[in-house]
């Protein structure tokens, strides 16, 4: 098994990019990496499980909500440094998917603190990681009506 921190290699993840109603669904992490900053919610992928397996199990475990995971929205690496440069302290590959809510009560629950709802203007206060504000302003982009 590879640890999460100080791995020997990358580890595949996904993100649930919930939207509903003009609003995205972000989690505050309750655990490291990111303890305390809202995110949004994923996780690890387990062996023999399928990405969108993954995603929709992470949704439901971090947000009480089931989801109907749709399309890939970006593929990216999250590498968060350690002490010494040459041996990153967490290195992760991240699939985000577009997901839609199909059932479910909201609630935070496992690696989250928090659950909430936020509109795009409400994003920029929160202090969300770059990747992640870029992320999201995508998913916003797919979901919206061609002009």
């Amino acid at each position: 098994m590879t640890n999460r921190e100080y791995p020997d290699r990358p580890i595949v993840g996904v993100g649930a990019i919930i939207l509903e109603a003009g609003r995205v669904l972000l989690a505050r992490r309750a655990a490291e990496p990111l303890r305390g900053q809202w995110s949004i919610p994923g996780g690890m992928v387990e062996l023999g499980e399928t990405l969108r397996a993954a995603c929709a199990r992470e949704a439901l475990e971090e947000t009480g909500l089931e989801v109907r995971v749709g399309e890939v929205v970006d593929v990216f690496d999250s590498i968060i440094a350690g002490p010494q440069p040459s041996a990153p302290r967490y290195h992760y590959v991240l699939i985000d998917f577009l997901c839609e809510v199909v059932g479910g009560e909201l609630r935070a629950g496992s690696d989250a603190s928090e659950a909430q709802w936020f509109t795009e203007s409400q994003l920029p206060p929160l202090g969300l990681r770059d990747v992640t504000l870029r992320v999201i302003e995508q998913a916003f982009r797919l979901r919206r009506p061609a002009d």
